[in-house]
């Protein structure tokens, strides 16, 4: 995907994503870090509401993305029952609703539970989660889809889902994320 300079990266040229394109509201550090683990590991799901007004700015401001529906990036069900709630779904069920779009959280779902990415390289990230979702032909096919989740690290669990929503028939896949990790030292 392209950099803030507007270069591709190396892995991007060698491996092309499924996404059209991807766009975060922040980085993942400071306070938005701290309220994203807030929302995701000690329920406090309140702050998601903030948080979303913010994306939603951003999308009006700066994305011009024409989408037929909006879906969360998918739970495992053994994380969904872990968690009670799918932190992605905070966001992305308001953002649907003010942009007055589809949402469809059941058109893209996780098929197998893939274990945490945090502390895994960009190779293993890729391997972690290839083949983890599928998606539904008959609300996705022809559609342009923007797929919402809470962190962009690598990219490798949105380009999974976007595989999946584009071998199901998406015309075309978008990404937003509340935040994005810093690029470390990708060479263009």
């Amino acid at each position: 995907m392209p950099s803030p300079g507007g270069e591709i990266c190396s892995r991007c040229r060698e491996h092309p994503p499924a996404l059209q394109a991807f766009r975060s509201w922040a980085f993942f550090d400071g306070p938005v870090r701290n309220a994203l683990h807030r929302i995701k590991y000690r329920r406090d799901i309140a702050l998601a509401d903030a948080l979303t007004l913010q994306m939603l700015k951003t999308y009006r401001a700066h994305l011009a993305w024409q989408v037929d529906a909006v879906l969360p990036v998918p739970l495992s069900r053994q994380r969904l029952q872990e968690r009670g709630y799918n932190q992605a779904a905070l966001f992305a069920l308001p953002l649907a609703l003010a942009l007055g779009t589809s949402y469809r959280p059941a058109a893209l779902r996780r098929v197998r539970h893939t274990r945490s990415q945090v502390d895994l390289s960009w190779e293993q990230r890729q391997e972690n989660v290839a083949g983890a979702f599928i998606a539904a032909p008959d609300d996705v096919s022809g559609k342009t889809i923007l797929l919402v989740d809470d962190v962009i690290t690598t990219g490798a669990t949105l380009n999974a889902c976007a595989s999946a929503l584009r071998s199901a028939g998406a015309r075309t896949v978008y990404a937003f994320s509340v935040a994005r990790t810093p690029l470390r030292s990708a060479a263009p």
